[in-house]
């Protein structure tokens, strides 16, 4: 019961060793003892074979019998002779004799393998790589060439004012090039082919090559200096230059051929102010000027520090420098004035300020422009009394 104590102690333990402990191990025979077959009888190993004892295994080789008999080779069988092989046939002997000589004159004359000319296809394409960073490789003309120049309007092209306008595309250009390569590709000089092909003795033509009745017909019979601006399309604008000069027999001479540009958008018959083309016609040229000092102008020069221009152009290049020389073209002003003189006798809606000035690597808002110094070699050139006039516009309108 719970709670409930033995009141008797427990007897305390003592082991008991009186008992003998039982064994259950199998008695074994003494060592050496023959052994005994269980159950009594006589085990049976079997038959015995050669060399075998009864319950000792095999005896040792050299007691084996078989051992001590001499070696007995086995007897050969019969000998037969070789089969001899079929004689070729005449036809075999000839085709065996052709191959074998075939073979022999091929290792003979085995040619050499060709070394491989590599040392001169790898400086002509360094070379080619080379000239292509440097700008002097293009495919066509002036194709390197990015675009810009400044607008038109109440004041002179692109004064003050950046030549940029926001948003607008760039058209008809390649990719930016450096100013070092721009100039190297835009100051190619050379004589028109046309003017070689028709040449007088004394290098003079008949007529301006590119000049079709139409135009050639607006030259004033009085002007022997014709400054020929003829651009590539209507909707390009890159532009080739030329001053031709009219002989004693009213034969024309070709000068120098200078590489340049017009304005962004192109070429027009009717220009307005900010339509970003160059107007297209005969104009007369009277006045010059610029930021740099006179470098021996004939015509009135007009040196002024308000011949600036600042901002980029279309392609991201620096407009500045581009007014250092300029050229008046007398589109919509007045005649015998600085290049800077804002009047516009057909109205501002016309434009105004069309220059010939310094080419910065890209399109105009409406002039043209070429190398600077082919500018100062223009000025130089140019003389109030050759009456000279510009011709300019895309080579199809002229060619009318």
């Amino acid at each position: 019961m719970p709670g409930h104590r033995r009141t008797s102690p427990y007897p305390s333990y003592e082991p008991v060793y009186e008992v003998p402990q039982q064994s259950y191990a199998v008695p074994q025979p003494p060592y050496g003892a023959p052994q005994q077959p269980y159950g009594g009888q006589q085990e049976d190993d079997g038959p015995l074979y050669e060399g075998q004892e009864p319950g000792y295994g095999y005896r040792s080789l050299a007691e084996h019998d078989v051992y001590d008999q001499p070696f007995q080779a086995h007897p050969a069988g019969p000998q037969f002779p070789p089969e001899p092989s079929p004689a070729p046939l005449p036809g075999q002997r000839r085709a065996a004799a052709a191959a074998a000589g075939g073979r022999t004159a091929a290792r003979g004359h085995r040619r050499k393998p060709k070394k491989k000319r590599t040392g001169r296809a790898a400086v002509a394409g360094t070379a080619l790589l080379l000239a292509a960073a440097a700008g002097w490789y293009t495919v066509g003309e002036d194709a390197a060439k990015p675009g810009v120049t400044t607008a038109d309007g109440p004041g002179p092209e692109g004064v003050g004012t950046p030549d940029r306008p926001a948003g607008q595309p760039v058209a008809d250009q390649a990719s930016p090039t450096a100013p070092a390569a721009q100039a190297a590709d835009t100051r190619q000089t050379e004589t028109p082919a046309a003017g070689r092909s028709e040449a007088r003795a004394d290098g003079s033509v008949e007529a301006i090559p590119g000049l079709g009745p139409g135009f050639a017909g607006r030259v004033p019979a009085d002007t022997t200096q014709v400054v020929v601006a003829t651009g590539e399309g209507k909707d390009t604008n890159r532009t080739s230059v030329t001053l031709w000069t009219r002989t004693a027999e009213g034969h024309w001479l070709s000068g120098e051929s200078w590489q340049g540009h017009n304005a962004f958008k192109g070429w027009t018959t009717d220009h307005n102010e900010g339509d970003l083309r160059s107007p297209i016609g005969v104009f007369s040229l009277t006045d010059a000027g610029g930021r740099k000092p006179d470098p021996g102008s004939r015509l009135p020069y007009d040196k002024d520090a308000a011949f600036v221009v600042s901002g980029t152009g279309f392609a991201g290049e620096q407009l500045a420098g581009s007014f250092d020389y300029v050229v008046a073209i007398d589109y919509n002003r007045v005649p015998g004035n600085s290049p800077l003189d804002p009047r516009r006798p057909n109205g501002s809606t016309k434009g105004g300020g069309i220059w010939i000035h310094v080419d910065h690597g890209g399109p105009t808002h409406g002039c043209v422009s070429i190398p600077e110094d082919k500018m100062a070699q223009l000025i130089r050139t140019l003389d109030p009394g050759a009456r000279p006039v510009i011709v300019m516009g895309d080579a199809a309108s002229l060619a009318v």
